[in-house]
């Protein structure tokens, strides 16, 4: 079946960098729209970025704009989301998403998720 995989996740400081990885197994991943998600604790999942199969269009939640970049490799069915000047707001359980859907509003799979910690 269709397997997402994140990692890179883990607990960093305020102001500082992380990059996550999501793998796709056994999806026709350049046919996909892709994306990332975040849930808080006692939060709603919200959309964090997205990317079209061509990677010519992304999105990004206002909340994240100049500070998250999301990108992917066709070739590696991999999609990517670099995070710079984290803050603590952004302490969330990270999801890869994959979606035939532009706006993502229904989502076809879902990663397990990787926590991504930030700390004052």
């Amino acid at each position: 079946q269709v397997q997402l995989v994140e990692s890179g996740g883990g607990s960093v400081q305020v102001g500082g960098s992380l990059s996550l990885s999501c793998a796709a197994t056994r999806l026709t991943f350049g046919n996909y729209h892709m994306g990332w998600f975040r849930q808080a604790p006692g939060k709603i999942r919200e959309r964090v970025a997205t990317i079209r199969p061509s990677a010519s269009i992304t999105t990004y939640a206002d909340s994240v704009k100049g500070r998250f970049t999301i990108s992917r490799d066709n070739a590696k069915n991999t999609v990517y989301l670099l995070m710079n000047s984290l803050k603590p707001e952004d302490t969330a359980v990270y999801y890869c998403a994959a979606s035939t859907m532009s706006t993502m509003n229904v989502v076809n799979f879902w990663g397990k998720g990787t926590l991504v910690a930030v700390s004052s």
